[in-house]
């Protein structure tokens, strides 16, 4: 799974070993804008702008190119899971440049142990100057140790430098680098240098080569049983390694170095450790730059650390009531949409969702005295509906809406209306003529699409609009009010003006084709609205000219096909879902694929190719929207994992097995190849003959490289992964949505003590009361305060295997491969 790595505690000799327990990161980043960025140094000051988020150095998203300005706004969010350990978060601006490599102009680098200080805040942060011996990543593993060496004019000491392995080197011009590295023995007087061998393509390369180099010792030696090292002597020497790659005819890269004082061998004659790559000179050194400006930044970084699904049992069964665990939730977090994403996943998971929805949306409806405020507010229920929608609704939206989206995005027409913004020359005519095409194109889809919108909302849409009857038996339209207030104004409205939040669009749409998409959703949001066209209707318009313009659809038609679309989509009565059977596209981009027949000068090469992943097949092709150059049928895979990087000396890699050779293909970068490997796995999980054994390598020069077995059709050597359990349609891990709410809980134990305190003084009270001082409306203060009792008994004991973890995960040892020393070792 995307973002997981496996740990188990390393607690005290004789502790009964802890929980197994997923480690799963992610990450939310909404790049909002930069201003004062350093102008072009030429008659035109302005730049082409674009900013990129990495991990390490390694690119993972980039932002669209904006034009001509020093403060360009990007409005861009990005989501992903981690599939790897990380130390710092960067952000890059850059200069776009047509003829020559695109130009840094600064970065923002946030190291992870500090991403949390950010959670929930949008701060400016000032952007730094990039100096190329600063940007350094990844570890070095080493070796010291100290000799007594006989020769013939007596005793020498000897120092050997083992330098064993790197770790996680950064690409270089996008590709795994060529590293050395270059060991010195460093004194006042003296610099002895040595050079490893240079490995190929690795990020990761294996050395394993020794350095010996000779200490004098001083005159004041007296022979002992162990050998000592003079303190005067230590204090003078330190080795330093410089990692670099290999330009070849270009100029070496500086990849990052580490210094090591000798007397840290003063107690032992010999010191094994990691170290993480620091700067030059170790970022002492300070330089005079300008101002390069600022970026304005909303970062989310989450850990959930997630344990076997027994230990959960219990929360899970709190949920679906009204004095529920769920509905308290709700209630003590301080921000409702925190404890909605989760609530809602796992009820989805569990199949409790519908009742759990219609019994909260009845507390809004209590409370509601128009019809015409039905289901607006932003309650518990409201956003529950949202995120359902969300969910469970972006294979619809796709069937639904992209290819028009698709349409408008890529070839808008002018459509402004606004007379304040139109241009001299511009035909407002034909503007609305153009805007009025794209509208109804839209609405059409919506409309045509009943069919197709998933069984769970139609559910909540047909509990929504029997219990809004009920509560308002007089008003015939209360019964379409009620979905459409859903599915126009917060489903497919939102949708259309915000196509990259839905997974419609991959960047946040230019200003101009924003604007178009804005008033499309504004005349779709009052279209799909209940009643006859008339003066109402037009009312909801603030601006004159969208008056003027809605009175292009004053025709009946438009109501009866809204009232025909929501009456459909709120029936219960079964259908056959024609449109879910439509091949989408689930996940598409460029990669790199290995030639499966033809060679190249006796090697296969690699190519650079378009892959489209649908419901049906898996396809690449070599341009966007040519003809596929190569299917596989979903049907036909048999395995999807990760290639080790050794197989082609190249990272990001992994396969797709089907029934003939594997496919092997590289992503562009960690979160891509994880994607991809989670998209295709997902689609291809329920068929019948999917292996258990694969071989994590390739299949090269007559042998298996992994197993070094000879026959290619020989079984794998590996087992395939084994993916938590998870909807299949809905990818959805229910044990980590458990732990995301015993996390909330955790969080609001001291909300959750007012509330047990405000239960029992209600004792008399017959009726919801709401507690002043944190706002919370308690409905059955008895059934609260038995549920508030088994949520703190869940929480304590979901405590301990957490503890447990933790204690064992700080216990690393200071040097190991998991906590490097970082900075100078002394």
């Amino acid at each position: 799974m995307a973002g997981e790595q496996r740990a188990g505690g390393r607690g005290e000799a004789g502790d009964a070993p802890a929980a197994p327990m997923r480690v799963l990161q992610s990450l939310r980043v909404k790049i909002c804008e930069a201003k004062n960025l350093l102008p072009y140094p030429g008659p035109n000051k302005m730049r082409d702008c674009f900013c990129t988020v990495n991990l390490d150095q390694e690119e993972i998203f980039r932002t669209n190119v904006v034009e001509k300005s020093l403060n360009p706004f990007y409005g861009e969010d990005f989501y992903f899971e981690i599939p790897r350990s990380f130390h710092n978060l960067s952000f890059y601006i850059y200069d776009k440049s047509l003829l020559q490599r695109d130009l840094r102009i600064g970065k923002v680098a946030i190291k992870k142990e500090d991403l949390c200080r950010y959670n929930c805040k949008e701060p400016w942060f000032p952007l730094q100057p990039i100096d190329s011996n600063s940007e350094v990543q990844g570890k070095v593993h080493l070796e010291l140790k100290l000799n007594e060496l006989i020769t013939e004019n007596g005793s020498v000491q000897q120092l050997m430098v083992h330098i064993l392995e790197c770790e996680g080197l950064p690409l270089v011009n996008g590709q795994s680098c060529d590293p050395y590295a270059s060991v010195s023995l460093v004194g006042p007087s003296r610099i002895d240098q040595k050079k490893t061998k240079v490995k190929k393509k690795t990020s990761n390369p294996q050395f394993n080569e020794k350095f010996y180099f000779e200490v004098t010792r001083s005159s004041s030696y007296t022979k002992k049983s162990q050998f000592q090292v003079e303190e005067e002597d230590i204090e003078k020497l330190e080795v330093r390694v410089d990692l670099w790659n290999n330009g070849n005819l270009a100029q070496d890269v500086f990849l990052g170095e580490i210094r090591i004082s000798v007397r840290v061998l003063r107690s032992d004659s010999s010191h094994r450790a990691w170290y993480l790559l620091q700067p030059k000179d170790n970022g002492s050194k300070s330089s005079k730059y300008d101002d390069p400006g600022s970026l304005r930044l909303s970062i989310c970084y989450t850990e959930d650390y997630v344990l076997t699904s027994e230990h959960y049992t219990t929360l899970r069964k709190l949920m679906p009531i009204t004095a529920s665990a769920a509905f308290i939730l709700g209630e003590v977090c301080r921000d409702k949409n925190d404890a909605v994403l989760p609530l809602v996943r796992l009820l989805l998971h569990h199949q409790k969702l519908v009742p759990f929805v219609a019994t909260i949306a009845q507390l809004d409806l209590n409370d509601t005295q128009e019809v015409n405020t039905i289901f607006r507010g932003n309650s518990l229920a409201t956003r529950c509906m949202d995120e359902t929608m969300k969910i469970v609704g972006n294979h619809y939206l796709k069937v639904t809406l992209k290819n028009v989206i698709d349409e408008i995005c890529d070839s808008p027409k002018p459509c402004e209306i606004d007379p304040n913004r139109l241009r001299e020359g511009d035909n407002v005519d034909n503007h609305k003529d153009n805007l009025k095409y794209y509208v109804d194109k839209v609405f059409s889809c919506i409309v045509k699409s009943s069919m197709s919108c998933p069984t769970v909302m139609c559910d909540l849409f047909s509990s929504l609009r029997h219990m809004a009857v009920r509560h308002f038996p007089n008003d015939p339209r209360v019964q379409y009010s009620a979905v459409s207030s859903f599915v126009f104004l917060r489903f497919f409205a939102v949708a259309v003006v915000s196509p990259h939040i839905f997974h419609l669009r991959f960047h946040h749409p230019d200003a101009q084709t924003s604007r178009i998409l804005t008033l499309i959703s504004k005349t779709i949001q009052t279209l799909g609205s209940v009643g006859s066209l008339s003066k109402s209707k037009t009312s909801s318009f603030k601006e004159p000219f969208m008056c003027e313009f809605y009175k292009m659809f004053e025709e009946e038609t438009y109501t009866a096909d809204v009232k025909k679309f929501l009456k459909e989509i709120s029936s219960t009565e079964s259908k056959e879902p024609s449109g879910m059977s439509e091949s989408v596209i689930l996940k598409e981009g460029e990669m790199y694929k290995r030639a499966q027949g033809r060679n190249r000068i006796g090697k296969k090469n690699f190519k650079k190719r378009w892959f489209s992943l649908t419901s049906r097949e898996f396809t690449y092709h070599k341009q966007k929207d040519k003809d596929p150059m190569f299917r596989i049928a979903i049907k036909s895979i048999l395995a999807v994992e990760k290639l080790d990087e050794s197989a082609f000396n190249k990272n990001n890699m992994f396969q797709v097995i089907y029934g003939e050779k594997p496919l092997y293909i590289q992503a562009s970068n960690c979160v891509e190849a994880s994607e991809w490997i989670e998209v295709l796995s997902r689609v291809s999980r329920r068929n019948h003959r999917r292996l258990s054994k694969y071989h994590p390598s390739a299949f090269l020069n007559g042998a298996w490289f992994c197993c070094k077995a000879s026959p290619e059709s020989s079984e794998g050597c590996s087992p395939c992964t084994v993916d938590v359990p998870a909807d299949v349609a809905l990818d959805i891990d229910g044990d980590r949505e458990c732990e995301k709410i015993y996390s909330l809980f955790s969080m609001s134990m001291p909300k959750l003590q007012k509330m047990e305190e405000a239960c029992g003084s209600i004792a008399v009270y017959q009726g919801p009361q709401e507690h002043s001082e944190y706002h919370f409306t308690i409905e059955d203060s008895v059934e609260t305060f038995k549920t508030l009792q088994h949520i703190k008994a869940i929480i304590e004991k979901l405590n301990e295997p957490h503890e447990k973890y933790k204690k064992g995960s700080t216990s690393a040892k200071y040097g190991s491969q998991e906590n490097p020393i970082v900075g100078k070792g002394s």
